[in-house]
């Protein structure tokens, strides 16, 4: 067996990711020769090959004496949380959303609820008052260690309920007494009037609106369910509303989603949200169309990933001080993020453990409770409502502890693969990846696996070229340089 490494190179050097020790290593040209070369090989002794000078020979040597390049693969996949599942479901529960209502006043042609995915449909179904309570006290009694409460309300269109949210805030704020209270809507921002937002700042709530660009992108997607119009125009009018009446609610509590369609001009979008001022100080998330559970693919253009390249080469320049920031794109910040938050993940161990688990699973029902509007419980709001295997429970029977046991060792039904893969700690696979509605597939979940791969050397190979400019990602207790 070969030493569990994986080798890279950059324009500016040569390196590896040693998956025991958890840590990148810098070479010098010759070495990589050497661990390229034995990669492959069936021979796991020392170097001994007339091809390379014995000082590069040595180093290598050196690096299997101080506990590097070793062969040792886990034996088993199994989450380090599994022994403790219950204490987290019984006590640490972070936060519940609750599906209020499954109607909406918009027909948006990309949503999970449009008819383009196996999961979800619109339909006239809302939650009950007295289930959403039990909702509550349900998240309060499995809570009892947070300090944070947190509240999130989904549809749907939430607003179409404003009554009903008005009602669930109140009596979560009296339930939740004494916990730091945490308030969040997710909102399409057409129903949005001066009564609300007045309730809103008074209770603090956030609203993350949806928001896709200028009228020509916005409204190529988010029309009314009722005329097909576009509704650039009517967010555009509440926003000013906003402006004028509640200015202090727009900068602290507002926030904008904008679902990138990839094939569109990403410049266009991006332009928008420079120049819009509103937006100014607010925070911007972005996200393409999802194509978890979808019927079909979304194609992606040619130009939308020149163009997004293009924008995560700007973002680097601005982070080694070679671009000032007011020229770089919001909407894409999270590429520098993830790298910078990786970066401060590589934490050198002695080895692998036997028993792990790659990335990827939250803790189901911990981390994002779902509630959907009969009461059923799900790990977040994007998983299928339509699969059995993702209900892991309900209000009046709990959590189904064997379901959610089985969705955080989701790594098992791939066991064989995972256990040699050398990108296992950067996987992002949960099983929502693997799910096909009537159960969890090895075969669509393992077909990711050469996307989560390749989404690993790229983020590596991001770390080190950053590094070799000077950018400061953090503490570098975990980097060695051994090129001679």
């Amino acid at each position: 067996m070969d030493s569990f490494i994986h080798l890279f190179k950059t324009p500016g050097g040569h390196y590896l990711y040693d998956v025991n020790k958890n840590v990148i290593l810098s070479l010098s040209e010759e070495q990589y020769k050497i661990l390229d070369y034995y990669r492959d090989s069936d021979d796991t002794g020392k170097c001994t090959t007339s091809e390379f000078s014995t000082q590069a020979v040595e180093s290598i040597d050196h690096l299997r004496v101080l506990g590097f390049l070793s062969e040792k693969r886990p034996k088993e996949m199994y989450h380090p949380l599994n022994d403790t599942i219950l204490s987290h479901l019984n006590n640490k529960v972070k936060m519940i959303t609750l599906q209020i209502t499954k109607q909406c006043n918009l027909r948006c042609k990309y949503c999970v609820y449009s008819g383009n995915y196996e999961n979800r449909d619109h339909s006239n179904e809302k939650m009950t008052l007295e289930t959403a309570k039990k909702g509550i006290d349900f998240y309060i009694e499995h809570s009892k260690d947070n300090e944070n409460g947190l509240l999130a309300f989904y549809g749907g269109e939430p607003l179409l309920e404003f009554e009903f949210i008005k009602n669930c805030i109140e009596y979560f704020e009296e339930r939740a007494e004494g916990k730091n209270i945490h308030l969040n809507l997710t909102t399409n921002a057409t129903l949005l009037t001066e009564e609300i937002v007045n309730y809103f700042q008074k209770h603090n709530v956030h609203l993350l609106i949806s928001l896709d660009g200028p009228s020509e992108v916005h409204n190529k997607n988010r029309v009314y369910g009722y005329d097909d119009r576009g509704t650039f125009e009517k967010v555009m009018e509440n926003l000013e509303m906003i402006k004028t009446k509640f200015s202090d609610y727009l900068s602290t509590n507002i926030a904008f989603n904008a679902v990138l369609d990839p094939q569109n001009e990403f410049s266009c979008v991006n332009n928008f949200f420079v120049d819009f001022e509103i937006a100014k100080e607010a925070n911007i998330m972005a996200s393409e169309i999802s194509n978890l559970y979808r019927k079909d693919t979304v194609k992606t253009s040619d130009n939308y990933i020149s163009e997004t390249q293009y924008e995560y080469f700007k973002i680097f320049l601005s982070r080694l001080g070679y671009l000032d920031e007011k020229y770089t794109s919001k909407l894409l910040l999270r590429h520098y993020t993830e790298r910078k938050d990786r970066y401060g993940r590589l934490q050198m161990r002695p080895e692998l453990p036997d028993k792990i688990h790659h990335g990827g699973p939250c803790v189901p029902g911990v981390q994002r409770l779902f509630m959907d509007v009969g009461g059923n419980f799900y790990p977040c709001e994007r998983v299928s409502e339509a699969s059995p295997h993702m209900k892991i429970g309900n209000i009046d029977a709990g959590f189904d502890v064997d379901k959610i046991l089985s969705l955080l060792n989701v790594g098992k039904i791939s066991e064989k693969k995972c256990i040699n893969c050398w990108a296992l700690m950067f996987c992002n696979l949960c099983a929502a990846a693997a799910d096909e509605n009537d159960g969890l597939s090895m075969e669509k979940k393992v077909s990711r696996c050469s996307y989560e791969r390749n989404s690993a050397d790229s983020i590596l190979k991001d770390i080190c070229t950053l590094r070799e400019f000077g950018a400061e990602l953090g503490e570098e207790i975990h980097a060695f340089d051994m090129a001679e």
